[in-house]
């Protein structure tokens, strides 16, 4: 998914020390015009900007396509970072360049690894009546962000944990592995836990730990938690303590080791340095106008969306 925000701000993806639980309130960003659907967005903001490796977190629905629009995103760039697509209901079509065409459902994840440099375009598809899901971003390490492009396809590795019924789609989790290719020590896992039931989740004391709610009441280690909310939690501690209140709870489990490099993310860029980001929205800038740039050709008949202008000031790099 692209970021469609008309003037996106610079994002100096840093990560402020914490402790306990943190909350990090979503705003409303629309998907473009008018009807377009509108996303909650908890990743980035000011107060922190990384989990780990994971960079964006949009969750959207549930809403109506015929009143919201549904999900019409033309041709777009992205380099430096993997897009993670993630649905609890209704269909995506996703296309790249790298000749990719496939549909993402409830279930299944959806990734796409930019790297050097990769256009893509989403659309809910023509059965879809109410679309469901989160989008999220990783960002690649250093020695990982001029690969080659691509993309795959894979089932979540679905088990019970005490109460709790997981679908593990990145990472390890109690003793499984998600099949999806990731490049840093990472976690991300759909949680469904029944109302009044609790679950304590083993994780990698490493690692930083994020909870998107997506529906009911939830307890985060004893921190009450609101659906769209995501509860940070710092390293240090191998068990997440989950609890639903009186209605049954859906959240998603995001971790990772804190990724420790100096980044700038800026549009639908995740780079080191503004020249970095500025030849990559020049390189776009002759994709569109037909010119053979990073970004390969695809196969999709809408018009790409145009980059943004870049701040009058120059990006700046922070840990």
């Amino acid at each position: 998914m692209s970021n469609l925000e008309h003037e996106p701000g610079e994002v100096l993806l840093e990560c402020p020390p914490a402790s306990g639980i943190e909350i990090l309130e979503p705003r409303a960003v629309p998907l473009g015009g008018p009807r377009a659907m509108t996303v909650n967005r908890t990743l980035p903001q000011r107060a922190r900007s990384l989990i780990g490796a994971w960079c964006f977190v949009d969750h959207y629905g549930p809403a109506d396509v015929e009143q919201s629009g549904g999900m019409v995103v033309p041709p777009h760039p992205h380099i430096g970072l993997q897009t993670v697509s993630w649905l609890f209901e209704g269909e995506v079509e996703h296309r790249d360049s790298v000749g990719s065409r496939a549909n993402v459902s409830p279930g299944s994840l959806n990734l796409m690894t930019a790297g050097r440099g990769i256009q893509h375009s989403e659309y809910s598809t023509s059965t879809t009546t109410v679309l469901h899901g989160a989008q999220l971003w990783l960002a690649l390490p250093g020695g990982e962000r001029h690969r080659e492009p691509a993309f795959e396809a894979t089932d979540a590795v679905r088990f019970d944990l005490g109460s709790a019924r997981v679908s593990l789609f990145i990472g390890e989790l109690d003793g499984r592995h998600a099949a999806a290719t990731v490049f840093s020590p990472l976690l991300g896992a759909e949680v469904l836990l029944p109302a009044g039931a609790s679950v304590r989740v083993p994780v990698d004391a490493r690692f930083e730990l994020g909870v998107l709610v997506d529906t009911g009441e939830l307890l985060v280690d004893g921190t009450p938690v609101a659906p769209r909310e995501l509860a940070y939690r710092a390293p240090g501690g191998d068990v997440l303590e989950l609890a639903a209140g009186e209605t049954d709870a859906r959240l998603l489990l995001l971790g990772g080791a804190p990724f420790g490099e100096q980044l700038v993310m800026w549009w639908n860029f995740v780079g080191r340095d503004h020249d970095e980001i500025a030849r990559a929205r020049a390189d776009w800038d002759a994709r569109v106008a037909g010119a053979p740039t990073r970004y390969d050709v695809i196969d999709d008949d809408r018009a790409p969306l145009p980059a943004p202008v870049l701040p009058p000031v120059r990006l700046r790099p922070r840990d």
